[in-house]
């Protein structure tokens, strides 16, 4: 079986570590298994910092299944420390809001290293994943530059707005600024990186993580092709809700869906996603969301299960309840 899984960061990553387990693989490292888990992650999240290309997405997907990951955070390095932090911020370097630890800035290094002497994010991620095994093949969405920015009021100029980078917005601002509109710097003119629409067709199932709909998933969408290769896949397509009760599961995705006229609720990121099969511009087959949630996405086959990634024993059933609502049997 081979199952397709468009992501994010934190979420996305866990989401990945129950798909592993439920397609019988184990969810850190790789695996003997019959089947192939391909993610197509976000990168409009990417920013240049310090003089190197990070790629927070990516890297979380990669260190979550290569079990490089810190639990607590969710994102960098188990036992990172922060000396080169220190350092900068001694030199009064900017941006000072930005956290690079110093194991994952050898990430970083490499990365950018091999972007400057002309290796496209594809292959760069490949040669990552060499050392970090994930068990699942790790895909940027493209490997154009896009990179998510947000219009805001300007904080030090009343009356006036101005574009942060994604990051500044949500790592240095916390979401705190209102968004008024939010762009993927670049996607217009990106094309779906190698191997991304060839999973999308030959795929079993595919599946949406509980990721932000908006600037995780909803970026992944923006890349020309990869919307019409959904819409053209064989493949049951079923999205897993982000939102819980009205929240979401984690970070400030409400703040993402209000700056583009989108409720916090399950059933509005359903219908904002769509379905196949009544819209000509949706994607959905069917849509998990919470237990004890009532929701009508018209056209959507909706189940209510518990949503929670407590651990990886409760994200292998979401697992296997979406490849099941796909039309898949696992077994």
């Amino acid at each position: 079986m081979k199952v397709v899984v468009v992501v994010g960061g934190v979420g996305g990553a866990r989401f990945l570590l129950g798909v592993k387990a439920a397609l019988g693989l184990p969810p850190v490292g790789e695996g003997e298994s019959p089947h192939q888990v391909t993610a197509i992650v976000n990168t409009g999240d990417d920013v240049w910092m310090h003089g190197l290309r990070v790629c927070p997405d990516l890297d979380t997907c990669m260190y979550t299944l290569g079990g490089g990951i810190d639990p607590d955070r969710g994102w960098g390095h188990a036992g990172e420390t922060w000396t080169v932090k220190a350092e900068l911020q001694a030199y009064g370097a900017e941006p000072t809001w930005f956290s690079l630890g110093d194991k994952d800035i050898a990430t970083h290094l490499v990365r950018t290293r091999m972007l400057r002497a002309g290796y496209p994010l594809s292959a760069v991620t490949e040669a990552l994943c060499d050392r970090w095994r994930p068990g699942a093949r790790l895909l940027p969405m493209a490997d154009d530059r896009v990179e998510t920015h947000v219009v805001v009021d300007d904080p030090d100029v009343p009356g006036q707005r101005k574009a942060l980078h994604f990051q500044e917005w949500w790592v240095r601002y916390r979401a705190s600024l209102r968004a008024h509109s939010i762009v993927p710097v670049g996607a217009e003119e990106a094309t779906p990186a190698p191997g991304v629409l060839e999973a999308i067709a030959e795929a079993d199932a595919v599946l949406f993580a509980p990721s932000n709909p908006v600037v995780s998933v909803g970026t992944v969408l923006s890349v020309p092709g990869v919307r019409e290769a959904l819409r053209k896949t064989e493949a049951g397509i079923v999205g897993v809700s982000p939102i819980i009760g009205g929240r979401p599961l984690r970070g400030m995705a409400d703040a993402c869906l209000t700056a583009i006229g989108v409720d916090t609720s399950a059933e509005a990121v359903g219908r904002l996603y769509g379905s196949r099969h009544t819209s000509e511009e949706g994607l959905l087959d069917g849509w998990l969301v919470h237990e004890g949630e009532s929701v009508d996405v018209p056209g959507v086959a909706v189940r209510a299960v518990p949503l929670l990634m407590s651990g990886v024993d409760a994200t292998v059933k979401m697992a296997l309840a979406a490849l099941d609502l796909s039309g898949v049997d696992v077994d």
